[in-house]
């Protein structure tokens, strides 16, 4: 079977994609430690990755320059409202899908893997510019021109299934491929429960209630 390197956070939107990718590809899931505040969604996207009863590797990598709140714990989150049209909030971590990207594109052509996959989507998101459509193409051509396998003629494939999907859409979709929402963290902070108060817990709130579902990690006492 062919096989693929999936990001996985730990978050709603990997863990759809993880499912989407495991449909048709053996699953290499690749977890990120850096240094993050909610370094409990570690643990959660291992019992993703074990519930699909897929490999997984967590790979420590330091950013010691921050520029981050999700990096500073001395820095306040924002709470309370969903980022206006174009603000890049203060979440955000400087180039870290292309940092993240890289390393995937590496461990996929290490084992032969002929596809990389990452849940960033474009609608109900934080404006991450690392998000975006124009960032994922512009990095798939970056890997066809600066890889073994691109220079051979069969790069690595870049995958963004969930990039064009709402929230809602996205839940719907996992719960029609029986992802295990209640082992899926979003919260920002890294508190024992999600704080409810974050751009990422308003978000998720917002596509549950849209999507006319519950979300199960409510009703789970984690």
């Amino acid at each position: 079977m062919k096989k693929a390197v999936v990001l996985l956070s730990g978050g709603l939107d990997s863990a759809v994609t993880f499912y989407i990718a495991k449909k048709d590809y053996e699953c290499h899931a690749l977890v990120f430690d850096y240094g993050q505040r909610s370094a409990c969604e570690i643990t959660f996207a291992e019992r993703i990755a074990s519930a699909a009863s897929s490999a997984c590797q967590v790979l420590k990598i330091s950013l010691p320059w921050k520029g981050s709140v999700l990096l500073d714990k001395t820095a306040d989150v924002p709470s309370g409202a969903i980022s206006a049209s174009g603000e890049i909030p203060s979440t955000y971590v400087p180039a870290r899908n292309l940092i993240f990207m890289s390393f995937a594109v590496s461990f996929a052509e290490a084992i032969g893997a002929e596809a990389v996959f990452i849940g960033a989507h474009q609608l109900d998101f934080s404006n991450y510019p690392d998000c975006r459509e124009d960032f994922f193409e512009s990095f798939k051509e970056t890997v066809r021109t600066g890889t073994k396998s691109g220079a051979e003629g069969h790069a690595v494939r870049v995958i963004t299934p969930v990039l064009d999907m709402t929230k809602n859409e996205i839940i719907r979709t996992g719960i029609e491929l029986g992802v295990p929402f209640q082992y899926t963290w979003s919260c920002y902070e890294g508190g024992k429960f999600p704080c409810g108060k974050c751009e990422s817990c308003l978000l998720r709130a917002k596509g549950f209630a849209d999507a006319g579902k519950i979300d199960p990690f409510e009703n789970t006492g984690e």
